[in-house]
């Protein structure tokens, strides 16, 4: 099993930065890659970034350039992914959640709303 807590989020004015942090525990020793998705009202949940074990990292075309993913895996029992949110527009509004695959299993965060205001 994984667990996954989200930080970060809030409001921000467009053009301004915001930085998610998402911490798993338990059978992180399982996890094949985290990543970050969002879902604003209305529309599907889409892939926002994801990075592998190995640090290959891969963006949405929508954020490149502007969103940076990270991770930390120092720790055997936790694993951190942070979500870097620079020059945010309002399009960017919507509610971002953590994951982990492990497999073909998906575990998620709780969510985090990210909110831009024009």
């Amino acid at each position: 099993q994984v667990q996954l807590v989200e930080s970060g989020g809030g409001l921000v004015q467009a053009g301004g930065s915001l930085r998610l942090s998402c911490a798993a525990s338990g059978s992180v020793f399982s996890i094949n890659a985290m990543g970050w998705y969002r879902q604003a009202p209305g529309k599907q949940r889409e892939l926002v970034a994801r990075i592998t074990n190995s640090g290959r990292t891969e963006y949405a075309d929508f954020v490149k350039g502007r969103f940076t993913i990270s991770r930390d895996n120092a720790k055997n029992t936790e694993s951190l992914v942070d979500l870097q949110m620079n020059s945010l527009k309002p399009e960017d509004t919507a509610v971002y959640y953590c994951n982990a695959e492990r497999g073909r299993i998906l575990t998620w965060g709780q969510g985090n709303q990210v909110t831009v205001s024009s």
